[in-house]
Protein backbone atom coordinates (compact mmCIF):
# COMPACT_ATOMS: atom_id res chain seq x y z
CA UNK A 1 0.00 0.00 0.00
CA UNK A 2 1.31 3.03 -0.85
CA UNK A 3 0.45 7.03 0.56
CA UNK A 4 -2.35 7.01 -2.61
CA UNK A 5 -4.16 3.87 -1.89
CA UNK A 6 -6.56 3.85 1.00
CA UNK A 7 -6.20 0.83 3.13
CA UNK A 8 -8.26 -2.05 2.48
CA UNK A 9 -11.38 -2.81 4.92
CA UNK A 10 -10.86 -6.26 6.86
CA UNK A 11 -12.54 -8.77 4.78
CA UNK A 12 -15.31 -10.48 6.76
CA UNK A 13 -15.81 -14.67 7.33
CA UNK A 14 -18.00 -13.90 3.78
CA UNK A 15 -15.66 -12.23 1.89
CA UNK A 16 -12.51 -14.41 2.97
CA UNK A 17 -14.17 -17.36 1.75
CA UNK A 18 -14.84 -16.16 -1.53
CA UNK A 19 -11.20 -14.98 -1.49
CA UNK A 20 -10.05 -18.61 -0.38
CA UNK A 21 -11.81 -20.26 -3.32
CA UNK A 22 -12.25 -17.50 -6.17
CA UNK A 23 -15.76 -17.75 -5.62
CA UNK A 24 -17.50 -14.33 -5.88
CA UNK A 25 -21.82 -14.42 -5.39
CA UNK A 26 -23.83 -12.93 -7.91
CA UNK A 27 -25.63 -10.65 -6.18
CA UNK A 28 -27.00 -7.50 -8.76
CA UNK A 29 -27.61 -4.20 -8.00
CA UNK A 30 -30.00 -1.69 -9.25
CA UNK A 31 -27.54 -0.13 -11.70
CA UNK A 32 -26.31 -3.82 -13.18
CA UNK A 33 -29.60 -5.13 -13.53
CA UNK A 34 -30.40 -2.02 -15.73
CA UNK A 35 -33.32 0.52 -15.49
CA UNK A 36 -36.18 -0.16 -16.14
CA UNK A 37 -38.08 1.99 -18.65
CA UNK A 38 -40.29 4.77 -17.10
CA UNK A 39 -43.87 4.36 -17.20
CA UNK A 40 -46.49 6.57 -15.79
CA UNK A 41 -50.11 4.94 -15.14
CA UNK A 42 -52.75 6.77 -16.08
CA UNK A 43 -55.07 8.11 -12.83
CA UNK A 44 -57.47 4.86 -12.74
CA UNK A 45 -54.14 2.01 -12.80
CA UNK A 46 -52.34 3.84 -9.64
CA UNK A 47 -55.73 3.46 -7.81
CA UNK A 48 -55.94 0.10 -8.82
CA UNK A 49 -52.37 -0.97 -7.93
CA UNK A 50 -52.42 0.82 -4.94
CA UNK A 51 -51.12 -2.16 -1.75
CA UNK A 52 -54.10 -3.24 0.59
CA UNK A 53 -53.16 -2.34 3.84
CA UNK A 54 -51.27 -5.13 5.59
CA UNK A 55 -52.94 -6.69 8.70
CA UNK A 56 -50.45 -6.44 11.86
CA UNK A 57 -49.51 -9.53 13.06
CA UNK A 58 -50.99 -10.36 16.82
CA UNK A 59 -47.76 -11.50 18.98
CA UNK A 60 -47.58 -14.67 20.21
CA UNK A 61 -49.64 -15.48 23.52
CA UNK A 62 -48.91 -18.90 23.56
CA UNK A 63 -46.96 -21.59 25.82
CA UNK A 64 -43.11 -21.08 25.53
CA UNK A 65 -40.10 -23.90 25.70
CA UNK A 66 -37.56 -22.83 28.19
CA UNK A 67 -33.97 -23.13 26.16
CA UNK A 68 -31.29 -24.54 27.99
CA UNK A 69 -28.64 -21.27 27.94
CA UNK A 70 -25.85 -23.93 29.83
CA UNK A 71 -26.55 -26.31 27.00
CA UNK A 72 -25.55 -23.18 24.53
CA UNK A 73 -22.31 -21.68 26.59
CA UNK A 74 -21.14 -25.13 26.74
CA UNK A 75 -21.13 -25.94 23.35
CA UNK A 76 -19.57 -22.10 22.53
CA UNK A 77 -23.04 -21.07 20.71
CA UNK A 78 -24.19 -17.64 21.23
CA UNK A 79 -25.31 -16.97 24.39
CA UNK A 80 -28.86 -14.68 24.52
CA UNK A 81 -28.39 -11.94 27.01
CA UNK A 82 -24.90 -12.45 27.52
CA UNK A 83 -21.43 -10.58 27.14
CA UNK A 84 -20.35 -10.19 23.38
CA UNK A 85 -17.96 -12.39 22.00
CA UNK A 86 -15.97 -13.04 18.94
CA UNK A 87 -18.23 -15.09 17.61
CA UNK A 88 -21.46 -12.98 18.48
CA UNK A 89 -19.60 -10.04 16.58
CA UNK A 90 -18.56 -12.42 13.30
CA UNK A 91 -22.70 -13.34 13.61
CA UNK A 92 -23.73 -9.40 14.04
CA UNK A 93 -21.44 -8.99 10.50
CA UNK A 94 -22.95 -12.25 8.75
CA UNK A 95 -26.39 -11.15 9.18
CA UNK A 96 -26.64 -8.17 8.49
CA UNK A 97 -25.58 -8.84 4.84
CA UNK A 98 -27.97 -11.48 4.87
CA UNK A 99 -30.92 -9.28 5.80
CA UNK A 100 -29.91 -6.09 3.78
CA UNK A 101 -29.98 -8.78 0.52
CA UNK A 102 -33.75 -10.25 1.89
CA UNK A 103 -34.86 -5.91 2.41
CA UNK A 104 -33.43 -4.17 -0.21
CA UNK A 105 -31.83 -0.79 -0.15
CA UNK A 106 -31.14 2.17 -2.34
CA UNK A 107 -28.69 0.43 -4.43
CA UNK A 108 -30.25 -2.74 -4.36
CA UNK A 109 -33.57 -4.64 -5.31
CA UNK A 110 -34.73 -7.08 -2.35
CA UNK A 111 -33.71 -10.62 -3.51
CA UNK A 112 -37.10 -12.53 -4.45
CA UNK A 113 -38.10 -15.30 -1.31
CA UNK A 114 -34.57 -13.03 0.62
CA UNK A 115 -36.28 -13.91 3.84
CA UNK A 116 -35.60 -17.95 3.20
CA UNK A 117 -32.12 -18.78 3.75
CA UNK A 118 -30.37 -21.92 3.81
CA UNK A 119 -27.99 -23.09 5.31
CA UNK A 120 -25.39 -26.10 4.04
CA UNK A 121 -22.50 -27.16 3.47
CA UNK A 122 -20.60 -29.93 1.57
CA UNK A 123 -20.18 -32.35 3.70
CA UNK A 124 -20.97 -33.36 7.49
CA UNK A 125 -19.30 -32.15 10.03
CA UNK A 126 -18.16 -28.91 8.45
CA UNK A 127 -20.21 -26.74 11.00
CA UNK A 128 -23.35 -25.85 9.00
CA UNK A 129 -25.68 -26.22 11.89
CA UNK A 130 -23.75 -24.47 14.45
CA UNK A 131 -23.41 -21.90 12.20
CA UNK A 132 -27.49 -22.01 11.38
CA UNK A 133 -28.14 -22.04 15.05
CA UNK A 134 -25.70 -18.78 15.56
CA UNK A 135 -27.24 -16.83 12.87
CA UNK A 136 -30.76 -17.34 14.20
CA UNK A 137 -29.67 -16.71 17.79
CA UNK A 138 -27.88 -13.45 16.42
CA UNK A 139 -31.09 -12.54 14.13
CA UNK A 140 -33.66 -13.01 17.03
CA UNK A 141 -31.76 -9.71 18.92
CA UNK A 142 -32.75 -7.43 15.70
CA UNK A 143 -35.68 -4.72 17.21
CA UNK A 144 -37.35 -5.34 13.63
CA UNK A 145 -37.21 -8.92 12.20
CA UNK A 146 -38.01 -12.00 14.19
CA UNK A 147 -36.74 -15.85 13.23
CA UNK A 148 -37.88 -19.00 12.47
CA UNK A 149 -35.37 -21.77 12.57
CA UNK A 150 -36.34 -24.82 10.89
CA UNK A 151 -34.23 -28.18 10.80
CA UNK A 152 -34.79 -29.45 7.46
CA UNK A 153 -31.66 -32.04 7.81
CA UNK A 154 -34.48 -34.55 8.10
CA UNK A 155 -32.70 -37.89 8.13
CA UNK A 156 -30.38 -36.44 10.91
CA UNK A 157 -31.98 -33.40 12.84
CA UNK A 158 -30.05 -32.18 15.39
CA UNK A 159 -31.46 -28.13 16.15
CA UNK A 160 -33.79 -29.33 19.20
CA UNK A 161 -31.04 -31.17 20.72
CA UNK A 162 -29.12 -28.55 20.39
CA UNK A 163 -31.75 -26.35 22.21
CA UNK A 164 -32.23 -29.12 24.92
CA UNK A 165 -35.84 -29.00 23.54
CA UNK A 166 -37.94 -32.33 23.09
CA UNK A 167 -39.10 -33.77 19.51
CA UNK A 168 -42.19 -33.02 17.97
CA UNK A 169 -44.16 -32.86 14.92
CA UNK A 170 -42.62 -30.74 12.26
CA UNK A 171 -42.40 -30.02 8.42
CA UNK A 172 -42.06 -33.26 7.08
CA UNK A 173 -45.34 -33.87 8.55
CA UNK A 174 -46.98 -31.05 7.60
CA UNK A 175 -45.87 -31.69 3.81
CA UNK A 176 -47.30 -35.19 4.24
CA UNK A 177 -50.44 -34.48 5.98
CA UNK A 178 -52.61 -31.50 4.25
CA UNK A 179 -54.60 -31.16 6.99
CA UNK A 180 -51.94 -30.23 9.77
CA UNK A 181 -51.42 -27.23 9.38
CA UNK A 182 -47.38 -26.01 9.54
CA UNK A 183 -48.32 -22.96 12.25
CA UNK A 184 -49.58 -26.14 14.78
CA UNK A 185 -45.76 -27.37 14.31
CA UNK A 186 -43.62 -24.45 15.34
CA UNK A 187 -42.38 -24.18 18.91
CA UNK A 188 -42.40 -21.00 20.63
CA UNK A 189 -38.79 -20.64 22.80
CA UNK A 190 -38.59 -18.45 25.85
CA UNK A 191 -35.96 -16.49 23.81
CA UNK A 192 -37.48 -13.16 22.53
CA UNK A 193 -37.54 -13.63 18.56
CA UNK A 194 -36.91 -17.31 18.22
CA UNK A 195 -39.25 -20.12 17.15
CA UNK A 196 -37.95 -23.31 15.87
CA UNK A 197 -40.15 -25.93 13.35
CA UNK A 198 -38.76 -29.08 14.39
CA UNK A 199 -37.80 -31.75 11.02
CA UNK A 200 -40.72 -33.95 11.72
CA UNK A 201 -40.89 -37.84 11.35
CA UNK A 202 -38.64 -39.50 9.04
CA UNK A 203 -39.86 -40.37 5.99
CA UNK A 204 -37.38 -42.19 2.54
CA UNK A 205 -39.39 -39.76 0.55
CA UNK A 206 -38.39 -36.68 1.70
CA UNK A 207 -36.80 -35.42 -1.41
CA UNK A 208 -40.22 -35.99 -3.14
CA UNK A 209 -42.49 -34.18 -0.63
CA UNK A 210 -40.21 -31.38 -1.04
CA UNK A 211 -40.17 -31.41 -4.72
CA UNK A 212 -44.26 -31.47 -4.73
CA UNK A 213 -46.41 -28.25 -5.16
CA UNK A 214 -47.59 -28.61 -1.63
CA UNK A 215 -44.46 -27.25 -0.54
CA UNK A 216 -44.73 -23.90 -1.71
CA UNK A 217 -48.20 -23.72 -0.06
CA UNK A 218 -46.35 -24.60 2.90
CA UNK A 219 -43.70 -22.15 2.84
CA UNK A 220 -45.60 -19.41 2.39
CA UNK A 221 -47.55 -19.98 5.19
CA UNK A 222 -44.23 -19.66 7.41
CA UNK A 223 -44.41 -15.42 6.59
CA UNK A 224 -47.62 -14.82 4.72
CA UNK A 225 -48.99 -13.17 7.61
CA UNK A 226 -45.89 -11.92 9.53
CA UNK A 227 -43.49 -10.26 6.83
CA UNK A 228 -40.52 -9.41 9.96
CA UNK A 229 -40.15 -13.19 9.88
CA UNK A 230 -36.70 -14.33 8.46
CA UNK A 231 -36.98 -18.40 8.04
CA UNK A 232 -33.27 -20.02 8.37
CA UNK A 233 -33.21 -23.97 6.90
CA UNK A 234 -30.52 -25.83 8.23
CA UNK A 235 -30.43 -28.20 5.66
CA UNK A 236 -28.59 -31.77 5.22
CA UNK A 237 -25.14 -31.57 3.70
CA UNK A 238 -25.30 -31.05 -0.39
CA UNK A 239 -23.10 -34.21 -1.60
CA UNK A 240 -24.77 -36.59 1.41
CA UNK A 241 -28.19 -36.33 0.77
CA UNK A 242 -30.68 -34.85 -1.91
CA UNK A 243 -33.22 -32.69 -0.13
CA UNK A 244 -30.54 -29.93 0.01
CA UNK A 245 -30.93 -29.17 -4.17
CA UNK A 246 -34.50 -29.68 -3.78
CA UNK A 247 -34.80 -27.12 -0.80
CA UNK A 248 -32.44 -24.59 -2.65
CA UNK A 249 -34.84 -24.20 -5.10
CA UNK A 250 -37.06 -22.75 -2.34
CA UNK A 251 -34.96 -20.06 -0.89
CA UNK A 252 -33.67 -16.99 -2.23
CA UNK A 253 -30.62 -17.43 -1.02
CA UNK A 254 -27.99 -19.73 0.15
CA UNK A 255 -24.94 -19.68 2.45
CA UNK A 256 -22.85 -22.48 2.25
CA UNK A 257 -20.56 -23.56 4.93
CA UNK A 258 -17.03 -24.18 4.08
CA UNK A 259 -14.37 -25.43 6.83
CA UNK A 260 -10.63 -23.75 7.10
CA UNK A 261 -8.52 -26.68 5.96
CA UNK A 262 -10.70 -28.99 5.14
CA UNK A 263 -13.43 -28.34 2.82
CA UNK A 264 -11.44 -29.37 -0.71
CA UNK A 265 -12.09 -27.21 -3.66
CA UNK A 266 -13.16 -29.97 -5.96
CA UNK A 267 -16.18 -30.85 -3.14
CA UNK A 268 -17.33 -27.27 -2.54
CA UNK A 269 -17.81 -26.75 -6.48
CA UNK A 270 -19.67 -29.76 -6.99
CA UNK A 271 -21.60 -28.82 -3.77
CA UNK A 272 -22.24 -25.10 -5.45
CA UNK A 273 -23.62 -26.26 -9.06
CA UNK A 274 -26.24 -28.45 -6.65
CA UNK A 275 -27.22 -25.54 -5.42
CA UNK A 276 -28.42 -23.96 -9.07
CA UNK A 277 -32.07 -23.81 -8.00
CA UNK A 278 -30.91 -20.58 -6.21
CA UNK A 279 -29.24 -17.63 -7.74
CA UNK A 280 -27.88 -16.03 -4.70
CA UNK A 281 -25.13 -17.99 -2.87
CA UNK A 282 -22.16 -16.40 -0.49
CA UNK A 283 -19.68 -18.61 0.94
CA UNK A 284 -19.22 -18.94 4.91
CA UNK A 285 -15.76 -19.43 5.83
CA UNK A 286 -15.86 -21.32 9.44
CA UNK A 287 -13.03 -22.98 11.66
CA UNK A 288 -10.55 -20.05 11.27
CA UNK A 289 -7.95 -19.75 13.57
CA UNK A 290 -5.91 -17.08 12.23
CA UNK A 291 -6.78 -13.54 11.57
CA UNK A 292 -4.59 -11.73 8.28
CA UNK A 293 -5.89 -8.33 10.49
CA UNK A 294 -5.73 -9.12 13.65
CA UNK A 295 -9.22 -8.96 14.22
CA UNK A 296 -10.30 -9.97 18.14
CA UNK A 297 -13.84 -9.25 18.56
CA UNK A 298 -15.19 -9.08 21.71
CA UNK A 299 -11.93 -7.62 23.64
CA UNK A 300 -13.55 -4.04 22.97
CA UNK A 301 -16.17 -4.59 25.24
CA UNK A 302 -13.98 -6.10 27.76
CA UNK A 303 -14.79 -9.54 27.36
CA UNK A 304 -12.07 -11.25 24.81
CA UNK A 305 -9.65 -14.13 25.83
Amino acid sequence: MNKYSPPKKPASLLERAGEIYDYIPAMKTVEQRGAAPEVFPSEPSRQQIAPAPQKPVAPYNGPRVIVDRDKLREAGFIVPDGPVTGISEEFRIIKRQLLLAAKGSQKSEPVRHGERILICSAHPDEGKTFCALNLALSIAAEKDNEVLLVDADFAKPSILSSLGLEGSKGLMDALADPQLPVENCIIHTDIPGLAILPAGDQTNADTEYLASSRTEQVLNRLTQNNPHRIVIFDSPPALSASPASVLATHVGQVLMVVKADDTTETALRDALSLMGGCEHIQLLLNGTKFSPTGRRFGSYYGYGE
